[in-house]
């Protein structure tokens, strides 16, 4: 089968930050069929002409005033079950060793991206994987990414890694929504009974469970939550 992978991330500064204002670095990706593509994107417009949400969407622009767009938003991903289907990595600031990673943090952070792909990527496959647009020091990133992924699976195709700018992809705006849901609760930033806390709870409760570390096998909100001191 193809698969399209969507992916954002949430507070990379904490890999370079001095003073780091949170604890977890967030990186998410959305998988689904590509052949599904179009169909979901057409269902996520029409969830924004119901609401009358113009412009891009985004974890950040979660406010009281739209607040019923972003609940309808994640009731949809939930319905689709594991047609699609969302993992994510949680990368502890306090655990991070520079000694051990390189000193090049742009390369380490790229390092963690692989993580989050590669054990999600199944034998006989082909895979197209969309990154949010980011301005990196080494223009090569991404090309790197897609050889050392394609080095370690062998048995399927990882076809691109390519950029995308966030507001040209209502998928990749989905995603950053999710990846943000997930750092505001690791990270604590939702305020009790604000419109993002709201959302966080919407979620959980459509998931059937709070967001918090899970199992390798669980497919349809996987939360890799990575232990760098080692361990279960």
């Amino acid at each position: 089968m193809e698969f399209d992978v969507y992916c954002d991330e949430s507070r990379p500064d904490l890999l370079t930050s001095t003073h780091p204002g949170g604890q977890f670095v967030v990186i998410g990706s959305l998988w689904l069929a590509s052949d599904r593509r179009l169909e979901y994107k057409q269902a996520i417009h029409a969830l924004r002409d119901t609401h009358r949400v113009g412009g891009e969407f985004k974890w950040q622009k979660v406010s009281p005033s739209r607040i019923q767009f972003y609940e309808a938003l994640m009731d949809w991903f939930a319905d689709q079950g594991q047609d699609v289907r969302f993992r994510c990595i949680c990368i502890p600031q306090n655990q991070l060793n520079w000694s051990l990673l390189g000193k090049d943090r742009e390369l380490g952070f790229y390092k963690f991206y692989y993580q989050m792909l590669h054990h999600w990527i199944l034998d006989f496959n082909r895979y197209a994987v969309f990154c949010d647009y980011k301005s990196n020091r080494v223009m090569s990133r991404l090309s790197t990414l897609k050889q050392c992924l394609s080095y370690a699976n062998l048995t399927s195709e990882i076809a691109q890694v390519q950029a995308v700018r966030s507001e040209e992809s209502v998928l990749i705006q989905l995603t950053d929504v999710l990846t943000g849901a997930v750092s505001a609760k690791f990270n604590q930033t939702a305020t009790p009974g604000g419109a993002k806390s709201a959302i966080v709870k919407r979620l959980e409760t459509r998931l059937g469970h709070p967001m918090q570390a899970t199992s390798r096998g669980e497919q349809k909100f996987n939360i890799f939550a990575i232990h760098l001191g080692g361990g279960w």
